[in-house]
């Protein structure tokens, strides 16, 4: 069978794209797509919705399928409007039907959207994590790891560990990548695993790098980002209202509202779309192959804006 794929990406993590309609297999095409190309993060599934303008499913490199991804979310947002020709839209996703917004172009050319991020929770069960019979860990260590890295789980939906960090382990990874590639395998804390973020206070925001759960460190991840802006709001790293957040995929604005009903979130960056291919999608791996490639510019214009925030992110990426 012959499929389109778009290959997009939001804040460098990088998607293929399909549009197509409810079937079990999209982790099987993930799988294939992820062994022609390692350095994926995962496939994004745009279909029809009851409810909805339409519902994404995101499927990690790894085949797991994940509740939510914002960066991800930017991208489909991108596609549905273009597609219906509209400005605004509500996408389904698993947890929650969530608003999405095309922003304006600025003078660089790139496109962004704005997503909703939601629901929120801080609960343990919700991520689910198990500590000592705790219902919420906030901004304290977990003195396992470090009695000197105050730590947050937060669902969001997704379940994220986010630790405040000097710059130092920004870096060294090597502890960062310790603790969640334990988390992310047999362990009696997070029986289904979790996103760990490691958080550094920056004078024109925060820089947050990603050990995304069943992916890896990746360049950027959107619910990551956003959940870890709230949390360094919630510290008083930074204020309440609009927070740049750098990560090694570029930068994203994260607007971080305290409501009475909890806390609203809204993500926006770009959402590029790099080629549009011809794949055909057989049962055998070693069938399946792409039969056309259609490159498109527009990288071009998002590697510009990567380097004039590059001054930021450059002092954690050795």
């Amino acid at each position: 069978m012959e499929i389109i794929l778009r290959k997009v990406h939001g804040s460098m993590n990088t998607f293929y794209l399909v549009e197509g309609n409810e079937r079990d297999d999209y982790d099987r095409l993930t799988l294939q797509l992820a062994a022609i190309e390692p350095e994926i993060d995962g496939l994004l599934v745009v279909l029809p919705s009851q409810k909805a303008d339409a519902k994404m499913r995101v499927f990690n490199r790894d085949g797991s399928e994940a509740s939510m991804c914002g960066n991800g979310l930017r991208c489909v947002a991108r596609f549905v409007c273009e597609r219906d020709g509209i400005d605004e839209a509500v996408i389904e996703t698993i947890k929650a039907s969530l608003k999405v917004k095309r922003q304006a172009t600025k003078r660089d050319g790139i496109a962004r959207y704005s997503v909703e991020i939601s629901p929120v929770s801080f609960q343990l069960k919700d991520l689910p994590m198990e500590y000592e019979g705790n219902e919420e860990w906030l901004l304290k260590p977990l003195p396992f790891i470090s009695k000197d890295i105050d730590f947050s789980a937060v669902a969001v939906p997704n379940p994220h560990l986010i630790g405040l960090v000097p710059a130092a382990y920004q870096a060294d990874q090597s502890h960062q990548k310790e603790w969640a590639e334990l988390f992310n395998g047999p362990n009696e804390y997070f029986s289904d695993g979790v996103n760990v973020s490691y958080v550094t206070k920056v004078e024109e925001g925060i820089f947050v790098r990603t050990y995304e759960r069943g992916v890896g460190f990746t360049n950027a991840c959107g619910t990551a980002m956003t959940a870890s802006a709230l949390i360094s709001c919630m510290a008083g790293l930074v204020p309440f209202g609009n927070v740049h957040v750098y990560n090694p995929g570029g930068m994203v604005e994260c607007q971080v509202e305290k409501k009475e009903q909890g806390y609203q979130l809204l993500l926006t960056g770009n959402a590029t779309v790099l080629s549009v291919h011809q794949f055909l999608w057989e049962d055998e791996i070693e069938k399946s192959r792409f039969t056309s490639t259609e490159e498109l510019g527009e990288q071009q214009l998002y590697e510009k804006f990567i380097e004039q925030t590059s001054t930021v992110s450059d002092q954690f990426m050795q």
